[in-house]
């Protein structure tokens, strides 16, 4: 009977990444992030109202996820870029879909 257990495991992924999805700001940091990668001061201004704070909270969860990628630059001056990882991209594409909604229905 493994059908029961890998609905409820499935179940139990989706809820998960509802849950994460849901979290304040993380599909708006992926929308901005889909285009082209950017320095976190890039990221803090593209987003109104969103905090220093919870930006880096959100930032270390995504890096935490596999959705975003740290990029240190050695060039002079040094700085540090983020960008979506192979995960991001796709997840990126299903929420555009949604943008696409949204867009319409909202």
């Amino acid at each position: 009977m493994t059908g029961r257990n890998d609905t409820q495991e499935t179940c139990n992924k989706v809820e998960e990444g509802y849950n994460f999805l849901g979290k304040k700001w993380v599909g708006i940091i992926i929308h901005t992030l889909s285009k082209e990668p950017k320095r976190f001061s890039e990221i803090l201004g593209a987003i109104p109202d969103l905090s220093k704070r919870m930006l880096n909270e959100r930032m270390k969860e995504l890096e935490d996820y596999g959705i975003v990628i740290r990029n240190v630059i050695t060039d002079r001056p040094v700085r540090t870029e983020y960008s979506l990882t192979r995960k991001g991209n796709e997840l990126g594409v299903t929420l555009r879909v949604f943008e696409k909604w949204a867009e319409k229905w909202m």
